[in-house]
């Protein structure tokens, strides 16, 4: 053999190609190639057993010697001609192989280098040369030696174009083999391109595929060349297959890998970030909120949900966010009062006391207060009421929650109800929603922190309907004793028990409170107060009140009855006391003013300050007018301010008979006046009216106020009277007023607001009245002292009505009908 044609190794390229048997890409030319053909081989080889390594022939490949037989064998070739046997091992396992243990089959390898290595192995650079068949094994001490035949190669091809083709199909599998797998090198690719051989082309991918020992065993054992090509043609495509799946399965993997890693990273530091600060971590979060949910005292089914929801927040990535919503649920669930109540407290002398602290009058209100508490006293346990209170503004409906809920010891929780029109107000929304939050019900039993607080549902008579549903339909649930034990929040979406909160509802109008919800609650009438205990209300707290809120006490001003009277009468028009509240401090402001630039002024009011102060009194309105002309009745009606006195006007001129009516009147209202009118025509003879006179004369009724809307059946029997004193000419009696609804039959039908009606009547200081007769129960209602200075007529029939209101005087100036 002749040296010279071996590659040195300063012109090897060496690259660590594949794992630890790392195999050298070499730079062969078809030249070298060939001197390698021509060269014979020994007929007695030193044979040397690789461990998971197959030699091909013209390939290059470092080895490591480990056992003592092997290094001796590489000593002794390298101080002689520097070649030997190199074969296959069977199984790997096996420490000192025999002729058994090794393959047939080899190939003759030049040591190109021997390297000593620190760790006392030997590392052997070797090339390949011919392939060599063992005959005879004549040495096996100190190593193995055995007497060997060349295997001949079968290089002749049939068919060129298709030998080609393979080569071709061999060199582009192996370039996508190298840019598919990220552990081969580039430089790998331009080898490959620039080998010219093509048994040495099959040789060299058949050494670097990801093959076992066996197969490339198979390989080297094939003596035709194409045989040997289209085998490496087939392991070389089902490498690239498996390669190409395998990239699949990591690129998938490794983007959600890389996306989790990413986030677990962000995650790690920003956890380290909140330490740093002295933050919670997410981590803490969950374990406080564990902790705190052991001290709640809320049911199976309730601890229950919240373990699962905070197992499910535990999963979730904090980035997320859903990650804060799930968080914000489960706060809500943690600072919810389940099952949490304030001990009330049975004092009922005590409770008594700080009603009538708070609130003069409402006897009614605070008897049925009382009542209560008496009951939950002896029984220890009941479903709390459902209160309505409903009466004109400006009376202490409102406020009287508070004494309430201070007389029982509990928390006071107020909430509007005014144009409300959205239900999930009440309701909440489905956490699923942005911005979803818990209906005001929860919100403001989790600002009670008790779940027996007492709650105000503030002007519930005003409740909306709009698109988004209806809010009363909403409150049906909550006022009712049998089903709100289970209160269910679209956003809670857990069952919360309010049969211990003791709900007051309050109202101005009953009639607008949809009947269903009505039915549910415990109506309690709250009327007006009288010109007395409005006097008394503004002495004991609106003058001290005012006094202390704008920094001044009772030596600075002492009002006595009669001045507070007259800012009553004088300056005020309601059933409450609100629009009196303003009076006052009108006149305590007037004082402060004269204190801070210090102005003299009597401390001691007199009726002309008050004029001073306020201006001259302009309510005169509701003042008696006299009785000199025909057809003007006093009548009584409920406002939403309370009661009223109210006028009705007729007058007849000549004409057809035609009936006018004027002064903003609603329908029922009109409808009274005509049933009037018809009563009277076919009962015109019965009251002393000529028939006649009835369709030669057009009748005019006007109620002043035009601007004031007004409606009700309340004015039937006012205007009744009217019409008849009109076509009579007689005078109706002397203060006297009346209120009653009429039909065709001529019956008196009752009306309501009889207290609000019979209080404007004092005030107009009326001394006689006419009701229904039905309406004597309400009378009977009414404290003693309210109807003190009062007549009471109480009638069935028409005809009666008239009897009493109308004398058998004509007025001054009367006209002749004709």
């Amino acid at each position: 053999m002749s040296k010279s044609k071996i590659l040195h190794l300063d012109n090897l390229s060496l690259q660590d190609v594949f794992n630890e048997d790392s195999e050298l890409i070499p730079l062969l030319t078809p030249e070298d190639e060939e001197l390698i053909n021509q060269e014979s081989i020994p007929e007695e080889l030193p044979i040397l057993p690789l461990r998971n390594t197959v030699l091909f022939p013209g390939v290059v490949i470092p080895i490591t010697a480990g056992r003592d037989k092997s290094i001796q064998l590489i000593k002794d070739a390298n101080k002689g001609d520097k070649v030997v046997g190199v074969v296959a091992q069977k199984d790997s396992e096996v420490e000192d192989p025999g002729i058994d243990d090794i393959y047939q089959t080899g190939v003759v390898a030049q040591i190109l280098r021997v390297l000593k290595m620190p760790d006392g192995n030997t590392t052997v650079i070797i090339q390949g040369k011919k392939r060599f068949e063992i005959e005879e094994v004549i040495q096996e001490e100190p190593y193995l030696k055995a007497k060997v035949k060349e295997a001949v190669d079968e290089r002749e091809i049939d068919d060129q174009k298709e030998f080609d083709a393979i080569i071709d199909s061999i060199k582009d599998l192996a370039l996508e083999v190298i840019k598919e797998n990220p552990m081969l090198p580039s430089e790998a690719s331009f080898a490959i391109k620039n080998i010219q051989s093509s048994s040495f082309l099959v040789n060299f991918i058949s050494s670097n595929m990801e093959l076992s020992v066996s197969q490339k065993q198979v390989l080297l054992e094939k003596d035709n060349l194409k045989e040997r090509a289209l085998l490496t043609l087939k392991n070389l495509d089902k490498e690239l297959q498996k390669l190409q799946l395998r990239n699949d399965i990591q690129s998938k993997t490794r983007s959600d890998l890389d996306k989790q890693q990413r986030e677990y990273y962000l995650h790690q530091q920003l956890k380290t970030i909140q330490d740093e600060l002295g933050g919670v971590s997410h981590e803490q979060e969950l374990d406080e909120m564990r902790l705190k949910a052991k001290s709640k005292k809320w049911s199976k089914e309730v601890a229950e949900t919240f373990e699962k929801e905070l197992s499910r927040l535990k999963r979730m990535n904090p980035q997320m966010a859903e990650f804060g919503i799930q968080r914000n649920y489960l706060e809500l669930m943690l600072e919810l009062p389940w099952n949490e109540f304030s001990k009330d407290k049975f004092d009922l002398k005590r409770a008594q006391k700080i009603l009538d602290r708070d609130h003069f009058g409402l006897e009614e209100v605070k008897e049925r207060i009382i009542e209560h508490l008496a009951v939950l006293k002896l029984r220890g346990d009941m479903k709390s009421p459902i209160i309505c209170l409903y009466g004109p503004p400006g009376v202490g409906k409102t406020s009287l929650g508070k004494s309430v809920a201070e007389a029982l010891g509990r928390k006071y929780v107020r909430m509007s109800l005014g144009g409300l029109r959205d239900e999930a107000e009440i309701r909440g929304h489905r956490k699923t929603y942005i911005g979803a939050m818990p209906g005001r019900l929860i919100q403001n039993i989790k600002k009670a922190e008790t779940s027996n607080p007492v709650f105000v549902l503030d002007e519930i008579d005003k409740l909306g309907q709009s698109h988004q549903g209806d809010p009363s339909s909403a409150m049906l649930e909550v006022l009712d004793p049998e089903q709100n034990t289970h209160f269910y929040d679209n956003y809670l979406e857990v069952g919360y028990n309010l049969s211990k909160v003791l709900f007051i509802a309050t109202a101005n109008n009953i009639n607008q409170i949809p009947w269903a919800l009505r039915d549910r609650m415990e109506i309690i009438n709250v009327t007006g107060y009288t010109i007395e205990e409005k006097v008394e209300i503004a002495k004991k707290y609106l003058f001290p009140k005012q006094l202390t809120e704008h920094g001044l006490s009772k030596e600075h001003l002492i009002v006595g009855k009669k001045q507070i009277e007259k800012i009553v009468e004088g300056y005020t028009r309601e059933s409450g006391v609100r629009g009196l509240e303003k009076q006052v401090a009108k006149v305590v402001r007037f004082v402060a003013k004269s204190i801070a630039m210090e102005d003299e002024y009597n401390v001691t009011l007199t009726n002309e300050d008050i004029e001073t102060i306020l201006g001259p009194a302009r309510l005169e309105r509701d003042k008696y007018e006299n009785n000199d002309v025909a057809g003007v009745v006093t009548g009584l009606a409920w406002t939403s301010v309370g009661g009223d006195i109210l006028f009705i006007e007729s007058i007849i001129s000549k004409g057809k008979g035609n009936l006018s009516i004027t002064g903003n009147l609603g329908t029922v209202m009109k409808e009274s006046s005509t049933i009037a009118m018809k009563y009277i025509k076919s009962n015109a003879e019965e009251f002393g009216i000529n028939p006649e006179v009835l369709d030669k004369y057009d009748v005019h009724i006007h109620v002043p106020e035009g601007a004031t809307p007004k409606d009700g059946p309340s004015a039937g029997i006012t205007m009744l009277t009217s019409l008849v004193s009109v076509f009579t000419q007689r005078k109706v009696k002397n203060k006297l007023a009346m209120t009653g609804e009429i039909t065709l039959r001529g019956k008196v039908l009752p009306v309501g607001g009889i207290k609000e009606k019979i209080l404007a009547a004092k005030r107009a200081n009326i001394k006689e009245i006419i009701l229904c007769a039905d309406n004597k129960r309400d009378i009977d209602e009414i404290k003693e002292s309210y109807l003190k200075g009062l007549t009471f007529h109480y009638v069935t029939d028409m005809s009666e009505v008239i009897d009493i209101a109308l004398t058998k005087q004509k007025v001054k100036n009367a006209k002749k009908l004709v």
